[in-house]
């Protein structure tokens, strides 16, 4: 099979020789049709929003018009994408169809085998004519919405779910769609894009004072969150809107703590764009933001408010805890979960919001909502309006980085290999180094090439000296390849970040192309990572013997380094996230699909326990599990699925994508709450819990969907320009055979 290079190659060579073919930009104009599911009183959806709630129509123009452009610019952003009118946008192109495989299919791609995805995907079919697939609005692979909802306010959220239950349509929901599995997006759904949500970090943080909080929970729960906080032993919270990303969330944090006196620490995703509603409900890694020292997104979590799938809306969170440091938590066990519900769920002003007992009629356990939300993934268990996070107390920062400019060197680059065989050793197992678990666990890296992010007491240089040292290449010159930001910082004659999103912010503009100044920066996954495996290395396996680490280091690469320490003792025990996050060193990716095939054959077997044949273990981390990702055989675990065999004849015979994250126990308990909670499957996001269900669970004699498959064509008034559609796809093929030789190769 062909190398990533020689795709990468072949796609910039594919976009030279489309962009010299002039008779390619003439596409055909879309006729114009009737709104999505006319037959609907839209009219009955539109009264009952807010005034500043607005519902559109969309069309596959918009889609061409507004998000298209970006990913013709060197550096392309999803800040630039976030706030187009449809709300449409995607972090990547390619996301718009199914699979992220524009081929033209009427099943969904079942019927096509996997290295035909594969040969489309990386430009190695010429005849792959994507120009056409991608223009046609009638191509049954578009998987864009054509009805949009900008809820602002929680009413919003709750009439939009109910018009979607009484007329049995489906529901997808998106922040800013960074989602490696294309989860935000779906076609034949309401999307609710919840960027205009009410904004609530700005003036979100709480700080809990004990001696009026009382020691028993109230029944609106409203001093629960303090409660929960000061039984952690931390005193500070941030409340996040249904439509805030960590850009939005950071800055919050960081007015707060220039105006205070910095006294404030949260953790959060590396790129500004993520949002903490799918970023912490896929586990949450906190790789440069202290995840080590206080764990995954999801243990962030104190409260919780949603808009289930029956309609109404809730808040809930743990009213009774007990301790579990003699088992080695540094968190509480959470033993009993509450909630309320809204009584007024038509009042759209806050203040006015009534909370009490939900009536009896309410079958919804909160335990289990508590479990599946956080772990179990976003946009499956209904619409998350709010969340109160916990904050930490403010440590020093310090980012250290190896060979980035303006210090790049020659020798440096020769020496990466070294460099991230030192990471690995002052990560998961620093006493190598002489340094000790806790200043190892202060630091944190998403990848050693993206650097490493340091709170509180570290020891970096001093280990990076030694481990030179051992390896008798103690040059100057070598020691010098590894600088902190305070030298970045004085190079460029700015004061030293005092926070990670401080540093993202100021030297964007130094480090990258800044067109958002005074935004943190975002960092989207790569454009092509469809079949890409982050597997959790077990700290036990690579405690074996240092030659488990030197198998990984020549098979496996980028490192993601946001486990051990708090990641594995801050769980409450009540969150569905793996129990392979908890034991994990980290997170490895194999790119080489051939290693990738091995790794069943040989690694898997060592890693982790296949003793039961019943129960496959969890393997893969879920943040960052790729699109096509699927396990081995079901008969064999030990063989990889045939990259052959159609993705139907994968699904009925190879582990499942899900199976693969959650583990067949796990996953079944998950699914189980998905049928209780969600049973007309209004919330069926692609790869989401549940989202292998619907038919399953249908009898032969159901009648078909209401939301019947309809073309996504043009607006009324609107003609497709064939020569701007062209131009902006050549310009994203080209830049995705950048990405690929530039983050690959």
């Amino acid at each position: 099979m062909a190398s990533f290079a020689d795709a990468a190659r072949f796609l910039l060579l594919t976009a030279v020789g489309i962009a010299g073919n002039p008779s390619t930009a003439d596409a055909a104009s879309a006729s114009p049709v009737s709104g999505w599911r006319s037959d609907l009183d839209w009219a009955a959806l539109t009264s009952k929003l807010s005034s500043s709630a607005s519902l559109i129509d969309t069309s596959l123009d918009d889609y061409t018009d507004e998000c298209m452009p970006e990913f013709s610019e060197p550096s392309p952003t999803t800040h630039a994408l976030i706030d187009q009118p449809s709300g449409m946008c995607l972090p990547h192109l390619l996301l718009g169809w199914e699979m992220s495989w524009p081929r033209p299919s009427e099943n969904h791609h079942m019927d096509q085998p996997y290295v035909q995805a594969y040969f489309d995907l990386f430009g190695l079919d010429p005849t792959a004519d994507f120009e056409s697939w991608m223009s046609d609005p009638t191509n049954p692979s578009l998987n864009l919405p054509s009805k949009v909802l900008f809820p602002t306010v929680a009413s919003d959220v709750v009439a939009a779910v109910n018009f979607a239950k009484d007329n049995g349509l489906e529901i997808s929901v998106k922040n800013s769609g960074h989602s490696y599995q294309g989860a935000s997006s779906k076609k034949n759904t309401l999307l609710l894009n919840m960027n205009r949500y009410t904004h609530y970090a700005p003036t979100g943080i709480t700080d809990c004072d004990a001696s009026i909080l009382g020691s028993t929970v109230t029944e609106d729960l409203s001093n629960q969150p303090c409660l929960l906080s000061l039984a952690k032993n931390k005193s500070s919270l941030i409340r996040v809107g249904g439509g805030e990303n960590f850009d939005k969330v950071y800055r919050a944090v960081i007015a707060a703590n220039e105006e205070e006196g910095y006294k404030y620490h949260l953790v959060g995703g590396y790129a500004g764009t993520v949002s903490p509603m799918g970023w912490s409900w896929q586990g949450g890694l906190g790789g440069s933001t202290g995840g080590r020292l206080y764990g995954f997104g999801v243990d962030q979590v104190v409260q919780l408010e949603m808009v289930l799938p029956n309609g109404v809306h809730v808040k809930f969170g743990p009213t009774d805890w007990e301790d579990a440091s003699a088992e080695g938590f540094t968190v509480p066990r959470t033993k009993v979960v509450s909630g309320v519900c809204r009584s007024n769920p038509d009042e759209h002003d806050e203040e006015n919001w009534v909370w009490q007992s939900c009536p009896e009629d309410f079958d919804i356990d909160f335990n289990d909502m508590w479990f599946a939300v956080r772990g179990g993934g976003g946009g499956t268990w209904g619409v998350v309006t709010s969340v109160y996070l916990q904050l930490h107390d403010y440590l020093p920062f310090k980012s250290y980085l190896f060979n980035n400019p303006p210090f790049r060197t020659e020798k440096c680059t020769a020496i990466f290999p070294q460099f991230a065989e030192f990471v690995a050793h002052y990560m998961s197992a620093p006493s190598l180094l002489n340094v000790t678990k806790e200043r190892s666990h202060a630091c944190g890296s998403p990848d050693p090439r993206a650097g490493i992010y340091c709170h509180g007491e570290e020891d970096v240089m001093q280990a990076w000296t030694r481990f030179l040292d051992l390896n008798n290449s103690t040059d100057p010159a070598n020691v010098a390849c590894l600088f902190s930001s305070d030298k970045l910082a004085s190079h460029y004659n700015l004061p030293a970040p005092p926070g990670y999103a401080e540093f993202m912010i100021s030297f964007a503009k130094n480090l990258r192309a800044d067109r958002f100044p005074g935004k943190v920066p975002d960092d989207p996954p790569g454009k092509i990572g469809a079949d890409l495996a982050g597997v959790l290395v077990p700290q036990s396996w690579l405690d074996e013997g240092e030659e488990n680490r030197k198998t990984l280091q020549e098979n496996g690469t980028p490192y993601y380094y946001a486990f051990g320490g708090a990641a594995a003792s801050g769980s409450d025990q009540a969150n569905s996230l793996s129990q392979a996050h908890r034991n994990a060193a980290f997170m490895v990716a194999f790119y080489n699909l051939d290693v990738l095939d091995d790794f069943w054959g040989n690694l898997f077997p060592q890693m982790f326990d296949i003793s039961d044949k019943t129960k496959f273990p969890p393997v893969f981390g879920s943040n960052h599990a790729g699109y096509l990702t699927a396990g081995p055989l079901k008969e064999d675990w030990t063989k990889p699925c045939p990259r052959e065999w159609t993705f139907e004849e994968r699904r009925e015979k190879c582990i499942s994508f899900q199976e693969a994250i959650y583990g067949t126990e796990r996953l079944a308990r998950l699914e189980a709450i998905k049928k209780a909670v969600d049973p007309q499957f209004i919330f069926n996001c692609v790869n989401c819990v549940g989202n292998n269900l619907p038919e399953a669970s249908k009898s032969e004699d159901d009648e078909p969907s209401p939301a019947e498959a309809e073309p996504l064509l043009g607006n009324s008034s609107d003609e497709t320009s064939g020569a701007s559609f062209v131009s902006s796809f050549v310009a994203a093929i080209s830049a995705t055979a950048v990405y690929l030789l530039i983050h690959i190769i």
